[in-house]
């Protein structure tokens, strides 16, 4: 990613200037005249380069900010970042009244790139500075600068293909990337320990590889904090199905079935880089769904942590298992007064909401518009879901205490909530619940989101855990 910094306006002297354009206003008038003809025919949307050929600066960027919201000042940092990608240093004029951390966010989640194999070998320059022209908000920068850093961590352990990716190296990526934070501590739980402490979905579900399974319990923990929010992700590495065996192309892209474990990490992680005064404990339960005589199968029952018990009617439901043992763990031994839990759960979320939405679920009215409010200022989307409490008889099990899926093909992403509901005890009514498969993952390029993993979540949480 670039660095982008702050220069004082009297410092400009710019091969490449950038100037925002707001929809319906006009720019500075001491912008050169070739300039100001130009920007008359600008609408406020996307990005126009004049070049100006043995002038300085040598070239001028009008980048539409629209209406100059959020998500608007976002998407230009964006269109900045890819439309200087061979370019290594560019200048932006940054007007009065721009959301500086919307901006910087855009440029530096919007010129990630994820490969395993080295840069791209055409010997082109890369962004590597922008620096801002205007009044400094170190703050914003700051904020945008940890916020990006978290995402692009989540972005990176999701993108990662599975034959490096399991739990045992997930573990260990979080070890390292929690390093440098003093106050943030880590337990890693391995087969052994999580045998001897009851966790039966994990190991279920985990079972069917020789790659074992973990638990990850990332903490941070600042002096002087009164409210306490566990976060809970689903962390499957890779997912076959089990038994219940995925078609070929459904499996392609299940080096993403963990993003939800990334998001709270790296979320845990961005609390600690931005000193949030609010306790945070992330549980990650990590496994490798494959298919083995040691797999579970169809029918078994599993005892979860605590001891309740579910019939797990098709292995490939496997996400919802996982996170039964850290909800229950979570009411059961740290006693938040918050708990949200993220998961690429159910292909039901992008039936019922689309590529770009997320399915929020939560019996608290308050607590569901907080974390939509901060989802909507992160420029990530989410919509309310009902937990329709007259379908639980359909978690009826006849052996158990659940049935992990209903026999109803329906409302399969409401009946995964439902599910989860019955393991967050006390805590139900303060709890929220994500599913966030389809948002989790972009097909192209769009504003903030590169192709690839997105790192959905970790930009709500961290503003969520700000308001609180």
């Amino acid at each position: 990613m670039p660095t982008v910094r702050f220069i004082e306006p009297t410092e400009v002297d710019a091969e490449t200037l950038v100037v925002p354009v707001r929809a319906g206003e006009p720019l500075p008038d001491d912008l050169p005249a070739d300039v100001l003809a130009m920007a008359a025919e600008h609408s406020g949307k996307g990005v126009e380069v004049l070049p100006r050929p043995t002038q300085r600066p040598s070239r001028v960027m009008l980048v539409g900010i629209g209406d100059g919201d959020a998500s608007g000042w976002r998407a230009a940092g964006a269109g900045i970042a890819r439309s200087t990608a061979r370019t290594s240093s560019v200048t932006v004029r940054v007007p009065d009244g721009a959301d500086l951390r919307a901006f910087a966010e855009g440029v530096l989640l919007g010129s990630y790139r994820f490969r395993l194999a080295g840069p791209k070998p055409n010997g082109a320059p890369e962004l590597t500075e922008v620096l801002l022209a205007g009044a400094p908000d170190e703050a914003a920068l700051a904020a945008a600068r940890a916020t990006a850093d978290a995402t692009t961590l989540a972005r990176d352990l999701t993108n990662m293909p599975s034959d490096q990716k399991t739990p045992e190296w997930f573990a260990a990526r979080v070890e390292e990337a929690a390093a440098p934070y003093d106050g943030l501590t880590i337990s890693v739980r391995d087969p052994e320990r999580l045998a001897a402490e009851g966790f039966g979905g994990i190991l279920a579900v985990g079972g069917g590889s020789a790659r074992g399974p973990r638990l990850v319990e990332l903490s941070w923990a600042p002096a002087g904090a009164t409210q306490h929010v566990v976060l809970v992700g689903k962390g499957i590495t890779f997912d076959t199905g089990g038994i219940s065996i995925k078609p070929r192309d459904a499996m392609k892209l299940m080096r993403k079935d963990m993003g939800g474990a990334a998001a709270v990490v790296g979320a845990t992680i961005g609390a600690a880089a931005l000193g949030l005064p609010v306790r945070v404990t992330a549980l990650a339960p990590l496994a490798e769904n494959l298919v083995s005589g040691s797999a579970f199968r169809p029918g078994d029952i599993i005892r979860h942590y605590g001891g309740r018990t579910s019939e797990s009617n098709n292995s490939d439901a496997e996400g919802r298992l996982v996170l039964a043992d850290a909800l229950a763990y979570a009411v059961d031994t740290l006693a938040p007064d918050l708990i949200v839990d993220l998961a690429t759960l159910t292909g039901a979320n992008a039936v019922a909401l689309g590529k770009r939405t997320a399915a929020l679920y939560s019996d608290d009215d308050g607590l569901a518009k907080s974390f939509a409010d901060a989802a909507a200022d992160a420029g990530e989307q989410v919509w309310r879901m009902p937990l329709a409490t007259d379908y639980r008889e359909y978690l009826s099990s006849d052996l158990a205490d659940l049935n992990s899926v209903s026999p109803e093909a329906s409302a399969g992403s409401v009946m995964a909530a439902l599910y989860l509901a019955e393991f967050t005890g006390s805590l139900r009514d303060r709890w929220v619940h994500v599913d966030m498969s389809a948002p989790s993952w972009a097909d192209s390029d769009s504003a903030e989101l590169t192709k690839g993993a997105t790192g959905w979540g970790v930009r709500t949480l961290l503003r969520w855990l700000a308001a609180l």
